[in-house]
């Protein structure tokens, strides 16, 4: 594991060591866990821009064409 300081603003350590101290954890486990959401927000874009970039409308709308054509379930429908 390793260890190193962060400068962080007076109003940002207070609110942090807050809402830690709300979920009983640490303020180091909040920033950890704080720095493992936003690295599997940014990896996530990362990959589903690789995956759109490999895509194919032809390829989709082959599996599209696959799906039966029937009215969705009264739950699935949205309501207006």
């Amino acid at each position: 594991m390793s260890a190193f300081s962060i400068r962080l603003p007076d109003s940002i350590h207070k609110m942090a060591r807050e809402i830690a101290g709300e979920d009983h954890i640490s303020l180091n486990q909040f920033i950890a866990s704080a720095v493992a959401e936003k690295i599997s927000a940014l990896t996530t874009e990362t990959y589903l821009a690789d995956r759109a970039a490999r895509g194919s409308v032809e390829k989709f709308r082959a599996a599209l064409s696959k799906a039966p054509n029937v009215e969705p379930e009264a739950f699935d429908r949205t309501s207006d």
